[in-house]
């Protein structure tokens, strides 16, 4: 499973690195990268295990879209990867936005996300959080503000659990900074 979630991580950077050339806003709205705080403590999942490091946030935000009156959802694939080799995953989700005249922005999500960290039990390491299973539910939440026609900055929240639904469920938090190109 470590080898799935190393792929699927490898698959949402290359779509973040194809996103480069021009064409690209014709399959993407937008791409994102960040700098997150790992395992934050006395948010969602309420403590730490896992090291003080900062994780790399990489993200293709798809052009196709579900247009309603306030906003948008759409398709977002992208990773988190951790730079100590605590836990990474790589996500899918449903990312709704809404965008203000004033240039503010808020999103909020619902999705799958595959790890490469802990999931409990005997012989699982006690210096990692305990995620209960190998695909975990992703819940994402942004803040942030669009500089120009392309360029945009926020703040970055994302829990990842598996919402009770096994024995071990200690869930991770990570909040960050992101940048975002807007095709």
């Amino acid at each position: 499973m470590i080898a799935l979630a190393r792929l699927v991580i490898g698959i949402a950077v290359l779509v973040c690195l194809i996103a480069v050339p021009a064409e690209a806003g014709d399959l993407l709205y937008a791409v994102k990268l960040g700098a997150l705080a790992h395992d934050v403590p006395d948010l969602w999942s309420g403590f730490q295990v896992e090291h003080d490091t900062v994780d790399i946030n990489i993200e293709a935000q798809f052009a196709a879209a579900w247009a309603l009156p306030w906003g948008a959802i759409r398709p977002v694939i992208g990773g988190t990867i951790n730079t100590r080799g605590d836990t990474s995953h790589a996500y899918i989700d449903a990312r709704w936005q809404g965008d203000c005249p004033s240039g503010l922005f808020f999103g909020i999500g619902l999705g799958a996300a595959v790890h490469d960290g802990e999931t409990g039990g005997v012989n699982a390491d006690p210096d990692s959080k305990w995620l209960g299973s190998r695909v975990l539910f992703h819940i994402p939440a942004e803040v942030g503000y669009h500089l120009d026609e392309h360029n945009d900055l926020s703040v970055y929240f994302e829990h990842t659990s598996n919402a009770y639904t096994q024995k071990y469920n200690e869930g991770l938090d990570r909040i960050g900074v992101r940048y975002g190109y807007r095709f």
